[in-house]
Formats: C-alpha cells, structure tokens, sequence
C-alpha cells in the first residue's frame, strides 16, 4: 500500500471514530510506530489531523471546543438513550433517597424517562404519603428542572446560580458553594472527555468547578459519556477516574482507558 493511501485511511478512521492512537494504527496496517508517526505528522502538516499524545483526533477536536445544549440534544440521540435507560436501572422504582442530575445532554435524556416512569406510576399505589414518598432530584440545569418539576413522586431541588446560556446551567460560586452542602446517595454526571491519564474534562472552568463539587460530594458516582467523549481531552480536569464508580457508555473503550478504568475500580456498562 502506497503512502498517500495509508494516510487516506487514516484520516477516514480518525474522522470515524474522532481519534486513533499510534499503536492501533500500527497494527491496522502492518507498519512500525515510527512509520505511523511520520504518516500523522504528514497529515497534520496538510491540516487533516491533530496530533495528541499517543496518536491523533479530528482537526475539530479543540480542547476549547464546546457545541450548545440544543445542539447536543439532537446528536447521536439513540446511544444517548439507550445510556439513560441503563443509568435509569440504577435509580429503583419507588426510591425514596436522593439523585443529582448534572447539566448535560446526556444527563437530560435521563430526565426525560425519569419523568416518563414518574408520570406512567402516578396512577398506581405510591408509598405512604409525605416527604417519605419522595425522590429527591438536585440540578443546575434548567432544562432538566423544567421537565421534573411536577412530576409527581419528584421533590425538586434547584441549585442557583449564573446561568451560562450554552449549557442552561447555574454556574459560579454560589452553584459550588451550594452543591458542597449536600450529600446526595447518586449523581450523574456529563463529561465533554475521559481519558485514560487526564480523567474527566470539560471546556469551561466555572462549568468544571460545579462539577468537581458533584463529584466530591456525592456518595456515588456515575458518569454517562457517549463514545464521541471516550479517549476526548479537554481544557479543565475536574475529576480523577478513581473519583468514580460507574461510567455508562455505549461502547467499549479502547484498550488504554479499559485498563485504566479497571485499575481504578470503576464499573463499565456497556448500553
């Protein structure tokens, strides 16, 4: 195979599957790691790849990059489903302790069903009237507060703050100062990456600090990332992989960040 066929290829896998490492591409192709290297370096010089430790991502993969809320509601909405469905399994029906849902679209799809699940059960028997009939939901996000509030079996909790207009979410240090005051038995969180040695990112600092203060705060973790954010950097950090419990995705990670999640501990579901 000639040279300019090659990296033809390899541009195809890296806009595929949004990056690819260098020793995948090694054993795709038959060729040495330092054959692989000149080829990223070749189509990073022409603008069709970006290099990153350990391999490269599409040219769209900024670390600054971040698409709107309404924007990410409508993008690969199957796997993001199917990803809610498996963190709804994890709240039992007629639980009566207390979630956090975390700003995200994702995050939101789960909203969507637990409001569905709440609605399709307000004709049965609840539990005894009261607070104790009550799942308690947390969230900074305002799209997500809209389609909870009412539903009924829901008590739900509203964190203030400045709202950023890209992601509907309270953001600030009011956001964070409130969400280090609760303890909630789960939270489900939203990540723009999660990589093998950088963990969980995001692109807004104030957003990554919100979620840093989830993430300490909860008793559980669960983490819902599509496969376009597995193997993904961007530019804060806001949580280690040994932070979390769980992580719900819709495809198996590659063999680096498997094994990293297996060394810390964290759960892979598969939706």
């Amino acid at each position: 195979m000639f040279a300019e066929e090659r990296q033809q290829l390899i541009v195809g896998l890296i806009y595929a599957s949004g990056r690819a490492s260098v020793t995948d591409l090694a054993e795709r192709f038959s060729i040495t790691t330092e054959t692989v290297r000149r080829d990223l370096a070749a189509l990073e010089a022409a603008g069709s790849v970006r290099r990153v430790h350990g391999g490269a991502v599409s040219p769209d993969r900024f670390s600054t990059t971040e698409e709107s809320i309404l924007e990410r509601t409508v993008q690969r909405k199957s796997e993001k489903t199917r990803i809610a469905e498996a963190a709804l399994a994890l709240i039992p029906d007629g639980l009566t302790g207390s979630i956090l849902i975390d700003a995200g679209s994702s995050t939101e799809a789960l909203a969507e069903l637990l409001a569905a699940r709440a609605g399709a059960g307000a004709s049965g028997s609840l539990p005894a009237s009261g607070a104790d009939a009550e799942l308690v939901v947390i969230t900074h996000s305002l799209p997500i507060a809209s389609r909870l509030s009412g539903e009924p079996g829901i008590a739900l909790h509203l964190l203030g703050g400045k709202v950023r207009g890209l992601t509907q979410a309270a953001v600030g240090q009011s956001t964070v100062e409130a969400a280090r005051r609760i303890r909630p038995d789960i939270a489900f969180i939203g990540t723009n990456g999660i990589h093998a040695a950088f963990g969980l990112s995001t692109p807004d600092p104030e957003e990554a600090a919100v979620k840093a203060a989830f993430v300490q705060s909860a008793r559980r973790i669960v983490v819902l990332a599509d496969s376009s954010k597995l193997d993904a950097e961007t530019l804060v950090q806001f949580a280690s992989l040994k932070d979390l419990d769980t992580l719900i995705t819709d495809t198996q990670p590659s063999r680096e960040l498997a094994t990293a999640l297996a060394e810390a501990g964290v759960e892979v579901v598969v939706a």
